[in-house]
């Protein structure tokens, strides 16, 4: 008997989707909900760099998936439409170091990316600094999982650097947005003397969304990125109470109503299903990991597979397995043993272990399957 793939799925012209792409991380919504003093005070810090003066630090803080990002692209949008300033947001997963960051400016101010080699820190800075002067515009600086410069110990440096710019080049104007999911972090502790003292940033925090604010944002992306009917209102209430489950980080219920639509489609079916919302669920709740782990390093990723391998063994013989397979020192692997427990994806604490003084004990704080999975 042949197989008739087209009555197991929908054929290639027919979807339930009317328009997937709002269900990608990086879409901004036409309505940003439930926002909206934190949107007040972000247009407070940056309205002095309207009238041409330096705007006011920010320090946005708030868990996973609870609008910080997009809350700047969205602001950072308007200000490309209707002012002078030059709004630039910085990934720092990517960037993690003061030069990375400053090369993304660069490539913000000129339109071009710097040379690749033979340019030192202190001329990138000045070319920069030198452009906003000469063409009178207020730089807005966002770094985003701007934790990840701590983890690097590179935080102060950068921060000195875009802070003091105004001190080496007369006329600069820079204003620095800081955004940060890690909230074990104390980011004004953690920096030098010489940067907490010219700082001083406004707070915004954006609190987890609760589930009816998370019915509410979810049924209004499924309206625009779903046909009419494909989604019924018990399908939309199991979304946003596994959301929920996962701390109301949002872009895992964006990610599971994308994943369910595909299984409702692989069913032949024009509406989604609470059954495909379930079966979606092992692999969205994990979005915020595959996220982080995307943005590991080779060693990095290499120490999480052999801890996620030797789950429940001794932090030395983890160090013996990784430094077999990749002839790293332990300096190398303590640092990214700290790196990883700040990221969040391991627990590393240290122990008495008896005849042997302290030890750190190495722990998981996800599934080892779904992390090598993802590695």
């Amino acid at each position: 008997m042949t197989d008739e793939p087209e009555e197991d799925m929908l054929s290639w012209d027919e979807s339930v989707f009317r328009d997937e792409r709002v269900f990608e991380i990086d879409y901004v919504p036409e309505t940003f909900l439930h926002r909206e003093s934190q949107m007040q005070n972000l247009k407070y810090a940056l309205k002095p760099a309207v009238r041409g003066s330096r705007p006011l630090n920010v320090m946005a803080q708030g868990p996973p998936g609870t609008g910080k990002t997009t809350a700047v692209n969205i602001l950072f949008d308007e200000l490309r439409a209707r002012t002078d300033i030059t709004p630039i947001r910085v990934n720092c997963q990517v960037n993690s170091t003061r030069y990375a960051i400053f090369s993304q400016l660069f490539e913000g101010v000129f339109d071009y990316e710097p040379p690749s080699s033979g340019i030192s820190f202190k001329k990138l800075f000045s070319q920069v600094t030198d452009q906003l002067v000469e063409d009178d515009e207020v730089l807005v600086v966002a770094l985003d999982d701007v934790n990840y410069l701590f983890y690097e110990s590179e935080a102060s440096d950068t921060l000195y650097s875009l802070l003091r710019a105004h001190e080496e080049q007369g006329g600069a104007r820079i204003g620095v947005i800081v955004i940060s999911s890690d909230l074990d972090l104390d980011m004004m502790a953690e920096l030098d003397g010489r940067v907490q003292s010219v700082f001083r940033p406004e707070d915004i925090y954006f609190p987890p969304y609760d589930e009816p604010e998370l019915v509410e944002i979810l049924q209004e992306r499924a309206d625009r990125g779903f046909h009419e009917g494909a989604v019924g209102a018990q399908v939309m209430d199991r979304v946003a109470e596994l959301t929920a489950e996962q701390g109301g980080d949002l872009r895992v219920g964006i990610d599971l109503l994308r994943r369910a639509g595909l299984n409702a489609e692989m069913r032949a079916s024009r509406a989604v299903e609470v059954q495909d919302v379930e079966e979606s669920y092992e692999k969205s709740k994990y979005v915020h990991l595959s996220r982080r782990l995307g943005e590991l390093s080779d060693s990095e990723a290499d120490l999480l597979a052999v801890i996620a391998e030797h789950d429940g063994e001794q932090a030395g013989d983890i160090y013996e397995a990784f430094h077999d397979q990749t002839d790293l020192g332990y300096t190398r692997y303590s640092e990214i043993i700290n790196k990883l427990d700040q990221l969040g994806v391991i627990d590393a604490t240290y122990t008495d272990v008896d005849g042997r003084g302290r030890s750190r004990e190495l722990s998981l704080n996800y599934d080892a399957d779904a992390v090598l999975d993802r590695l």
